[in-house]
């Protein structure tokens, strides 16, 4: 009932062990609150939560229009609702190393597991857009630096997304996923890796583990648990996944509505009433008091 029993520093123990077992983690995207649920009900590892989708939800594009109140309060709510540990996109720290510093501490008192920033220039774009420019050595150093320094929970995952492949290639991307390392980063997140072999130069030049961005239409080939396993990544995300699910499929009942007067004919595709209330755990409530939930679930509707 209400929010997830989990502790934030049981979260965040939770997911250095998860990076530790030799076992591929796997963080869907979560749109919503209600969708970082069913990512846990249906057996996942942890909750990524991403700019881009915070962004997109707001009606704005991936170009770092969101605050870090915006971000740290709706990852707060999304993180609340599961027992899994969530990761959420933290762009470029939203600002400067001070502000970098403030913006741990935020997350942390939302709840999160942890964060990546990267080495973008602000305002950043979407990791898989062409023309993307990235900060200077020192400049990405000092972030992760202020990150590392600020945060109170030693569990709290520091992760570096480097954005550099797309700009100065493969091997200056092992050279700064080095770098971030070495200035305090406990994961590295190499952003639009081109195949596995890409995957497997940053796995080779760092001890930490290494995370995969399978998002859709990007640069990178979607590949399996498996095939990215062989490749030394520890951890995949699905960034927008479910959102483009949902918005997909939104926008067909819709068109179904227009074009025949009714969403009849869209309804078997529909999460059931029942369903519904599995998810948001209505009948938990009837325990603590008996006049919000008096009566039986129907079973189709």
């Amino acid at each position: 009932m209400l929010y997830a029993k989990t502790t934030p520093e049981q979260k965040r123990v939770a997911l250095r062990e998860g990076l530790a077992s030799g076992t591929i983690q796997q963080f869907p995207g979560a749109f919503n609150p209600l969708s970082a649920r069913l990512i846990e009900e249906k057996g996942f590892n942890g909750v990524y939560i991403s700019g881009a989708v915070l962004a997109n939800d707001l009606g704005l594009p991936d170009i770092g229009l969101t605050t870090l109140t915006e971000v740290a309060t709706r990852a707060g709510q999304i993180a609340r609702m599961t027992e899994l540990p969530a990761i959420v996109d933290a762009d470029t720290g939203f600002g400067e190393p001070m502000n970098v510093a403030r913006s741990i501490q935020e997350l942390e008192n939302a709840g999160m597991a942890g964060c990546h920033i990267e080495d973008q220039f602000n305002p950043k774009r979407c990791g898989h857009l062409d023309g993307k420019n990235v900060v200077d050595l020192e400049t990405a150093t000092k972030r992760i630096r202020a990150a590392a320094d600020a945060r109170r929970d030693p569990n709290f995952l520091i992760m570096a997304r480097t954005d550099i492949r797309a700009v100065d290639g493969i091997e200056a991307a092992q050279d700064r996923a080095k770098a971030l390392v070495d200035a305090g980063a406990d994961a590295i997140f190499p952003e639009a890796m081109r195949n596995l072999e890409e995957f497997q130069a940053i796995r080779d030049a760092v001890d930490v583990p290494v995370l995969a961005n399978m998002t859709e239409f990007g640069k990178s080939e979607l590949f399996t648990t498996e095939q990215l396993a062989s490749a030394g990544v520890n951890i995949v995300i699905y960034p927008v996944t479910l959102l483009r699910s949902a918005m997909g499929a939104a926008e067909r009942t819709l068109d179904t509505i227009k074009a025949k007067g009714s969403q009849q004919a869209d309804v078997e595709n529909m999460l059931t009433r029942a369903r519904l209330y599995e998810l948001v755990d209505y009948e938990a409530y009837n325990h603590f008091d008996t006049s919000v939930f008096n009566f039986q679930v129907p079973g189709q509707h």
